[in-house]
């Protein structure tokens, strides 16, 4: 994006894993299969999990060429630490009803699967005629529940991410790319 480049290289301590072009081009062909395996009669609901998967929804829903709905819902199973806590909680509700409705969950990065496991339950329950998940990263070697995601931009090893939305204490969610964090900053 034209005049909003932040350096990596100013911001330590953190190294480049997957450059912004490499992404950008990897959401439009995660768009362009989401294009193909939906109808066009009716609109897929987006929902975004807050606060990391913002900038992926963002660049998703605006590579996608069909009619979509976007919502938030905002998960915590990590607070101001590096691994998950294992304690899910909602933060943030949705503002409509997914009644009968194709769910797109947009999620930055699945690691344990028990964020997205709690989430597809509560999900359910509200009765959707379809869910599937897109995710702009995948650990699976972290994977402590099973999770079924329809759409993964990269696999990852075993780091600390942040960038593109990602974060560590809510900083670094505005580099442009995803980098290894390979230790926090100073309080």
């Amino acid at each position: 994006m034209k005049g909003s480049h932040v350096s990596t290289e100013t911001i330590s301590p953190v190294r480049v894993l997957i450059p912004a072009a490499d992404i950008r081009k990897r959401v439009a062909e995660i768009a362009a299969a989401i294009d193909r395996d939906y109808a066009t009669d009716r609109p897929l609901y987006l929902i975004g999990i807050l606060k990391g998967s913002f900038v992926f929804l963002a660049d998703l829903a605006r590579c996608v060429t069909r009619p979509v709905r976007l919502d938030f819902i905002g998960i915590s199973s990590y607070g101001s630490r590096r691994s998950s806590s294992g304690e899910v909680k909602l933060t943030k509700d949705l503002d409509g009803s997914v009644e009968g409705a194709d769910v797109l969950v947009v999620e930055d990065i699945v690691d344990s699967g028990i964020t997205l496991n709690y989430l597809s339950h509560v999900l359910a329950q509200r009765k959707p005629r379809s869910v599937r998940i897109a995710a702009l990263l995948d650990k699976p070697s972290r994977r402590v529940c099973p999770v079924d995601v329809a759409y993964v931009g990269f696999e990852i090893p075993d780091e600390f991410v942040v960038g593109y939305g990602l974060d560590f204490a809510e900083l670094y969610r505005n580099l442009p790319d995803v980098c290894i964090l390979d230790e926090p900053p100073s309080a």
